[in-house]
């Protein structure tokens, strides 16, 4: 699988768990989530930046939840 691919779809997985309803999906998929993203930052797939605003989105959805 592609790079860009692969963390395109751990950023899906955290987006479905968290359109299902399902916090604790959710939560493990952004733990999974994170590393992909960040190591994309060392293979210059991503900028730093780009990088956390991805993270930023997906905790406020998870975050979302458990309010």
């Amino acid at each position: 699988m592609g790079l860009r691919s692969m963390m395109r779809t751990k950023i899906k997985n955290v987006v479905k768990a968290c359109d299902a309803g399902d916090k604790d999906a959710a939560v493990g998929a952004y733990k999974e989530a994170v590393p992909v993203i960040d190591s994309m930052i060392n293979k210059g797939l991503v900028t730093k930046n780009k990088a956390a605003r991805h993270k930023s989105r997906l905790n406020k959805r998870v975050k979302a939840l458990a309010a």
